[in-house]
């Protein structure tokens, strides 16, 4: 018997594995994003403190040059050395108000130094600002007032955080979709391995019953003929199931399907095959609508999700509802069970593969379902609503088909 390529154990420890590895390094590169991101806003912060104490102590500086520079008992050598302190102000914006209204502007735009009426918009924004104004006492009565600004330096600290954090953002997403690229492509040969090796594996046990059943046909007594048609329907279903596992790595062929036909031909199958206490309510269309579908992995979601309803209903006994809409062009399927609910944070998280809450399982059920709704049929599927011993609502959304 040729062994499997996939150790069924093995495989189902490997996905859980680097499912919570990579929840954890997702997290890491939050945290280490978010701490980034303060250390640089406190570090800056604390410069553009530094930086603006010292610009408030050059202003104070430059406002007692200028009113030193006018004293004249000032000597003509610290005249000289005044003049130096206020020439040497390049940077920090100031507006010098005099007690008769007017005003003397350094180190603004050129294009404002030249327009009186911008120089009285950037005074009222200096004002406003909250920037006390620095006072200078001429005597008699003759008062001056400073107004400053912050140098464009220090203005350029305040945004560096910004950019910085920006800059990190920018990186945070290239890693976070080279690292989901990454996880898809591991995902994809996980899928396509295992189905294509649980296709192989089926297989034998088929040849094998498909030559018993040969056997039996050339004998035509009662209880043969009886396991002859029990086999039979067995052989069908494993001819279902390896064709359904073997499109799973490729694109499959889809047809028009009436949705009722499909959904009551999926919910037949099993009626048969579920406990008598469940009780199956399906609210069809009025008027049937057509969906381009592949029928045995159509049929494979259904049973999927009632399946995962069953287990999740207490002592496998309550309703299963389900229901089609319409909604312009697509058609709803909303699959209601009354089991123990699903949390609101995890309803993204079921469809992850590896992730289970069964003792035996794979977590690969419903990763399958997606990929067969959203990839191989242009739909959607999702937890419509769900609350704790109350029941979940899965829906499936389907475009219509075309071909009418």
């Amino acid at each position: 018997m040729p062994q499997p390529l996939y150790n069924t154990t093995n495989l189902f420890n490997w996905l859980k594995y680097t499912y919570q590895l990579k929840h954890y390094i997702k997290l890491s590169l939050i945290l280490a994003a978010l701490a980034i991101g303060a250390i640089s806003i406190l570090y800056t912060t604390k410069l553009a403190n530094q930086l603006k104490t010292e610009e408030v102590k050059k202003v104070e500086i430059w406002a007692q040059a200028t009113t030193a520079i006018i004293d004249p008992d000032v000597s003509a050598e610290d005249v000289g050395f005044y003049a130096k302190i206020i020439t040497d102000n390049t940077t920090i914006p100031v507006i010098l108000v005099r007690q008769d209204g007017s005003i003397e502007a350094r180190n603004l735009d050129s294009s404002v130094l030249c327009n009186p009426e911008k120089i009285q918009k950037k005074l009222a924004s200096m004002k406003a600002k909250g920037h006390d104004p620095i006072v200078i006492n001429l005597g008699d009565g003759e008062i001056q007032k400073v107004y400053y600004d912050d140098s464009v330096l220090l203005q350029k600290l305040k945004y560096y955080p910004i950019y910085q954090l920006a800059i990190v953002g920018i990186f945070l997403l290239i890693a976070y979709f080279a690292f989901s690229y990454a996880r898809k492509s591991e995902q994809n040969k996980v899928w396509v391995g295992l189905a294509k090796e649980t296709a192989h594996q089926l297989g034998t046990p088929m040849s094998s019953l498909l030559a018993w059943i040969t056997l039996m046909e050339e004998d035509k007594s009662n209880a043969n003929e009886l396991a002859f048609s029990e086999m039979k329907k067995d052989m069908d279903r494993l001819h279902i199931i390896t064709e359904r596992f073997s499109k799973i790595g490729s694109e499959p062929i889809l047809k028009p399907q009436g949705i009722n036909e499909a959904l009551q031909l999926s919910i037949d199958y099993l009626k048969s095959r579920v406990s008598p206490q469940i009780n199956f309510q399906i609210l069809f269309l009025v008027d049937e609508e057509m969906i381009n579908v592949n029928m045995p992995l159509f049929s494979w979601v259904i049973e999927n999700l009632v399946k995962n309803a069953i287990d999740a209903t207490p002592h496998s006994k309550g309703k299963i509802n389900i229901k089609l809409t319409k909604i312009k062009q697509h058609i709803c399927i909303d699959i209601k069970d009354q089991g123990k609910g699903i949390l609101s944070s995890k309803f993204k998280t079921i469809f992850k593969p590896g992730y289970t809450t069964k003792k035996r399982g794979w977590g690969l059920g419903l990763s399958l379902v997606k990929r067969i709704i959203e990839e191989y049929h242009s739909g959607r599927i999702f937890v419509k609503e769900s609350q704790l011993n109350m029941g979940t609502t899965f829906r499936i959304i389907l475009p219509k088909s075309k071909m009418l």
